[in-house]
């Protein structure tokens, strides 16, 4: 198989893993609607997508050097359409917690095989570039997802199956098929199955920038839609998701002309100024701000931080790669999961705005700490 159409089938089984992640988003409050718990019941769901991400990173994270990097792909591209078709089949709170379990399993393997793979297809000199690939990928499918089901309830009314399923029930089995033919490149090594991550040497504002940026973006994913519903204002939840994740792939080629660290302090700077934008909007009942907060904080998320993140784990874990990419989104998905778990449940003791305004403070305040320790000068 030439190389370039390698790396375009990659990129496509990539896309499409981190397609069904966000999938469902414009239907929780329908998934949750028959839920007496309150915005706990989006936060649970978030819960299961990291019980099933965190374990795969954490133990997993490594699998793909042992086996293979094909079958972790194909095996998280399976898990993406059976997770969707729990939603079609029982739709409910229920089964968008099972899904999301299943997603974070799929997730989990196929970011960090992916990562080494790409840099093999196309060579240890390009090892930012496939970097690039890789998060372009991803960032696109994590928000393509939530936009095409939301333009999809647009067209058709409420529906459990919406056009959006359909594709990636159409796209699954044809990838499946492709990825077997994928080049091997690798050479699996005789290790264990479970292996650790790893988090190489001075990489740690790297980690902590991915974890700050990312809870912005798990708090427009998953609290801001809540607050659109309540002022009817839901119909809009598809395009804020896909701002908070798209803007970020635009910006991702100026952040590869970047060096690292000066994409890392773009990406500190923008986190907290977006989010700022988004709280305002949603106090204001202002959509306009809410998307453009959206979209400022999408920059940091998976524009600048994220590129910079990704490439210097590559760059430093040569022989580790996918597991340093299991670091990299522990760093994450730690940052993703719990401020929106704690405001979830802050939400339905103080209100959804108040959470928010709650978890502002935080970010701000953990922007600052982090910031300070990487500028804070090594003593001699």
């Amino acid at each position: 198989m030439p190389r370039s159409f390698a790396v375009v089938l990659l990129s496509l089984c990539l896309f499409t893993v981190t397609f069904a992640v966000n999938l469902q988003a414009p239907l929780y409050s329908a998934y949750t609607a028959e839920s007496a718990m309150g915005a706990t019941a989006v936060t649970v769901a978030f819960a299961a997508y990291v019980a099933g991400l965190m374990p795969t990173l954490m133990l997993l994270g490594g699998l793909s050097d042992k086996i293979g990097r094909r079958i972790p792909i194909i095996i998280a591209l399976i898990l993406g359409g059976i997770g969707t078709l729990a939603l079609v089949v029982a739709p409910g709170w229920v089964s968008l917690v099972v899904a999301r379990f299943v997603l974070g399993v799929g997730t989990g393997l196929a970011t960090t095989a992916g990562t080494a793979y790409m840099a093999e297809i196309m060579g240890e000199r390009q090892v930012k570039r496939a970097a690039l690939f890789v998060t372009s990928a991803t960032t696109l499918g994590f928000g393509g997802g939530a936009l095409l089901t939301g333009i999809s309830l647009s067209l058709q009314g409420l529906t459990f199956f919406p056009s959006s399923f359909a594709l990636l029930f159409a796209a699954v089995p044809v990838l499946v098929i492709l990825a077997l033919r994928l080049p091997r490149c690798d050479k699996p090594k005789a290790v264990s199955l479970l292996r650790l991550p790893v988090f190489p040497s001075r990489t740690w504002p790297y980690g902590a920038a991915m974890g700050v940026a990312w809870s912005a973006t798990g708090m427009t994913i998953a609290v801001v839609p809540l607050e659109l519903q309540v002022h009817g204002l839901g119909n809009w939840t598809g395009l804020v998701i896909f701002l908070a994740i798209f803007v970020g792939f635009l910006c991702q080629p100026l952040a590869r002309r970047l060096s690292n660290p000066t994409a890392l302090g773009l990406g500190f700077f923008l986190v907290p100024a977006g989010y700022v934008a988004l709280l305002a909007g949603s106090w204001s009942q202002s959509i306009l701000l809410v998307l453009v907060g959206a979209a400022v904080t999408s920059a940091a998320s998976y524009g600048f931080s994220y590129l910079a993140a990704l490439s210097e784990f590559s760059v430093r874990a040569p022989e580790n790669r996918a597991r340093a990419t299991a670091g990299l989104f522990v760093y994450a998905y730690v940052g993703f999961s719990i401020p929106v778990i704690a405001s979830g449940i802050l939400a339905d003791r103080y209100g959804l705005l108040q959470a928010m305004g709650f978890f502002g403070s935080a970010l701000l305040i953990s922007t600052l700490i982090v910031v300070w320790a990487w500028l804070r000068p090594f003593p001699r």
